[in-house]
């Protein structure tokens, strides 16, 4: 089952983010959920999702 974790403003910040946690080996969706707003849902499957979390908050927060 997919979790969302995070909500990009942008499509280019999804895709960063997207690439960086696929680099550190993990499976990412990306989504569109607000054409009107260009957001994007970032999803990985729920039972990798503490280890994501930890991962992303160093991507947004280095």
């Amino acid at each position: 089952m997919w979790t969302v974790i995070y909500i990009a403003p942008t499509a280019r910040v999804a895709d960063m983010i997207k690439n960086r946690l696929t680099e550190e080996g993990f499976l990412v969706e990306c989504r569109p959920i607000n054409m009107s707003k260009q957001q994007f849902e970032i999803l990985v499957p729920s039972g990798e999702l503490e280890e994501v979390q930890e991962v992303l908050n160093l991507i947004l927060h280095p």
